[in-house]
């Protein structure tokens, strides 16, 4: 009776059953892992009581942010600690009927995004209408420069510039005056203290028509508009109307720290200044500014 050989295998040979090792741990391992976790959305949770609760409790406003459905929206990144704590349940529990209702929540948490882009809700009117033009800037526009006299000591009496969010009413009721919401902090601010005069320029490049079309905004074609006035506070008459105005257009202002203590404030016009084609610059009369049509 002969002896056989034992058979000895190759380096091909070795290198294949190793990988194939390391697939196979690699499948074990994500399949005992996918036991204990139902994927949600990558940047959104459900909003169960917990959260809800938490999330009032931490609010300074009379209402929390929107809720909605879209799960193509940007969603609010930083989680309450109550997901984490429910999260951490989960992973502990067995997969049940209620882990499959999570997979399709029917509210999620999210801010709403109405007014952030509310130059892309109605077409730019035709240029020869420059009193429709300025109201539609005004109108349409969610930030603007607005300039100021300085008070700060190296450059005192100087002309300085700062962005602000602004917004002339809700969507659909534009009056041609920019609100704004403001802090005594801001060095705008403290220049407005000692000298209310101001100009806010606004201009259509922050919509889409400029791009699309190619345009650059220093072009006379991409409209710009600059309202020179004084900056006054909002009196308490009037103040329902400017917080509605802004936090329409502007939601994460509801969430602004109370510490700053953010008043409203509104630009008194006395001149509208705009550019919106070649051969020169219109001065639109404020009778005819104010009764134009956004």
């Amino acid at each position: 009776m002969g002896y056989e050989k034992p058979r000895t295998m190759t380096e091909p040979q070795r290198v294949f059953f190793a990988r194939l090792n390391l697939v196979l741990a690699v499948l074990v391992t994500l399949l005992c892992v996918g036991e204990s976790y139902v994927i949600l959305n990558s940047v959104s949770w459900a909003v169960t009581s917990e959260v809800e609760e938490e999330i009032d409790a931490s609010s300074n406003e009379d209402a929390a942010p929107a809720l909605l459905e879209d799960t193509g929206s940007i969603w609010k990144q930083s989680y309450p600690a109550a997901v984490y704590k429910e999260d951490a349940e989960r992973r502990g529990a067995p997969r049940t009927a209620s882990a499959k209702q999570l997979s399709s929540p029917s509210r999620m948490f999210s801010y709403r995004r109405e007014g952030l882009k509310a130059t892309d809700s109605a077409a730019p009117p035709p240029h020869e209408e420059a009193e429709r033009t300025a109201r539609y800037l005004a109108h349409h526009s969610s930030w603007g420069f607005l300039a100021t006299i300085s008070t700060q000591q190296k450059i005192q009496g100087l002309p300085f510039g700062n962005i602000f969010s602004v917004s002339d009413g809700p969507l659909d009721n534009g009056t041609g005056t920019p609100y704004f919401y403001v802090t005594a902090m801001d060095n705008s601010v403290v220049d407005l203290r000692s000298n209310p005069a101001a100009s806010l320029t606004l201009s259509e490049a922050e919509s889409e028509y400029c791009r699309d079309n190619l345009i650059d905004p220093q072009d006379p074609r991409c409209a710009r508009l600059t309202l020179t006035g004084r900056m006054v506070a909002v009196e308490v008459k009037e103040v329902d109307f400017a917080k509605e105005a802004l936090f329409s257009r502007h939601p994460q202002m509801k969430k602004w720290p109370i510490g700053h203590h953010f008043f409203f404030m509104k630009l008194q016009i006395e001149q509208v200044w705009l550019q919106n084609w070649f051969g020169g610059i219109f001065l639109i009369p404020l009778e005819e500014y104010f009764q134009a049509s956004p």
